[in-house]
């Protein structure tokens, strides 16, 4: 299945129906009265997210959605039924944006969620309504209220605790798919990861999903590359692996450029919790290796794991680490409890 993380879709919501004009008609009654009723309510247009979807694809399919039109009044005091509501169900973490793709409309995060996002519009009222004790036998009805229509753009946000940032060719698909059952695509050359991917992880008695996004460039956060768009899908986790191949020749730049797009993009994400490794230390070697991490910890001031991920050398630390501080977050404030792993 394909991945798509914004669609561009059209709704409305369902007319009122017509009111009726009608009359008693029996052959015993003379004078029956007026007995028009009133038409139906529109239907509505209901988003309900669900744990069935994980990505937005069907909307590629389906722009459109229209929900049914009321029913109109009829004889004999009859209202019309109101019209069917059109549901258009939607994967956990979707925001729903106005045109303008910024302004936020909703957020919708949990399974089960609904919410009426455009209502029907109401139903006319049949002759019968207006009958009063001046005007006996009105022939007045009126029409059914229109819906609403609106275009919106939908955007998905992943759910995960843990995201994998770097620049492209860091490793981070290989990573992924050494400690979880994801298959991404891994090739040697940039630009592997076309879209997100999702892992969930186990260690020990804790497990965690990790999220993998396409490499950043400088000058992503301006939309350069293909990062930009798809910042938006750590911006939910707990805590960023900021990976670094050590094989770069400058591994701090390389370090400094992915935080500063991560600080330029805005949302927090320069402040999240980050764990750093640099990647790829079988190529180097264990000396060059130890080199290279000295160097960056000089550099940015804290730990630096050593890993591999082809060899899965030092993966274990960095899992554990990272569930840690999932939990620690996750608990707040509040006194940290003992880690045992």
């Amino acid at each position: 299945m394909k991945f798509l993380d914004e669609a561009k879709i059209y709704m409305q919501s369902g007319n009122g129906g017509p009111g009726c004009v009608s009359f008693r008609r029996e052959k015993s009654v003379e004078f029956g009265g007026p007995n028009g009723g009133n038409g139906g309510r529109g239907g509505n247009v209901v988003f309900e997210v669900v744990d069935t979807l994980n990505t937005l694809i069907d909307f590629r399919y389906q722009q459109h959605f229209k929900a049914q039109a009321g029913m109109g009044g009829m004889g004999q005091d009859r209202s019309g039924a109101g019209g069917e509501d059109a549901i258009i169900k939607i994967p956990v973490g979707t925001q729903i944006l106005d045109e303008d793709k910024e302004t936020v409309l909703a957020d919708l995060m949990e399974v089960g969620q609904r919410i009426t996002f455009l209502r029907g519009g109401d139903g006319g009222f049949g002759n019968a309504h207006y009958k009063s004790s001046t005007n006996r036998a009105p022939r007045k009805s009126t029409p059914g209220w229109p819906g609403q229509e609106m275009a919106v753009w939908l955007r998905l946000k992943l759910i995960a605790d843990a995201g994998l940032v770097g620049l492209p060719n860091a490793g981070k698909s290989t990573f992924l798919a050494a400690c979880s059952n994801a298959k991404p695509k891994i090739a040697d050359y940039p630009f592997t990861t076309l879209h997100p991917n999702l892992g969930v992880i186990k260690i020990g008695e804790y497990d965690f999903v990790l999220a993998d996004i396409p490499g950043l460039i400088a000058g992503a956060h301006q939309g350069i590359g293909l990062g930009h768009r798809f910042l938006g899908h750590v911006e939910r986790t707990s805590v960023l692996l900021h990976l670094v191949d050590c094989t770069h020749d400058d591994i701090v730049e390389a370090y400094r450029t992915i935080r500063n797009e991560l600080k330029e993009y805005g949302c927090d994400l320069e402040n999240k919790e980050e764990i750093l490794a640099i990647n790829k230390v079988d190529a180097l070697g264990e000396e060059l290796a130890e080199d290279q991490a000295n160097i960056l910890e000089k550099a940015v001031g804290k730990k630096v794991h050593r890993i591999s991920a082809v060899s899965q050398e030092g993966i274990n630390g960095v899992l554990y680490e990272l569930a840690m501080t999932i939990n620690k977050v996750k608990r707040g404030p509040q006194e940290d409890e003992a880690f045992d792993p």
